[in-house]
């Protein structure tokens, strides 16, 4: 069984090269461009994982993700954070917001590949 990732960023050239990098890979990949519209997509179809861009237009990744542990059944949802944001401070700020793990930008594919994969392979 393919694995479903939804990605959301808003930047197009981001999107575009984690998406060749994970269907390279077999997976089955959903693009969203904002908060908003990441969360209407969560709840029309069932994900394995969120890729969760931090620095997002209206509703930020933090709240976003915050606002996605609140519904039903989304709890244990893996939620990687994808962030340019290399701060000590705001990584806590990040992972308090309720993501399962987080990366940095630019990213390295060895890195979210092996991240992706230790997810999926956790009991939900």
């Amino acid at each position: 069984m393919t694995a479903s990732i939804l990605i959301v960023e808003d930047n197009p050239d981001n999107c575009q090269l984690v998406t060749w990098i994970l269907e390279d890979e077999g997976y089955q990949v959903t693009p969203a461009a904002c908060a908003e519209e990441g969360i209407r997509k969560l709840l029309e179809t069932p994900f394995d994982i969120v890729l969760m861009d931090i620095s997002l237009p209206g509703m930020d990744g933090k709240q976003a993700t915050t606002h996605i542990r609140a519904m039903d059944g989304f709890q244990k949802l893996p939620i990687i954070a994808l962030t340019a944001h290399a701060i000590k401070g705001e990584h806590e700020a990040i992972l308090s917001a309720g993501v399962t793990d987080l990366l940095t930008k630019p990213l390295d594919e060895s890195l979210l590949l092996a991240c992706i994969e230790r997810h999926l392979q956790q009991p939900g």
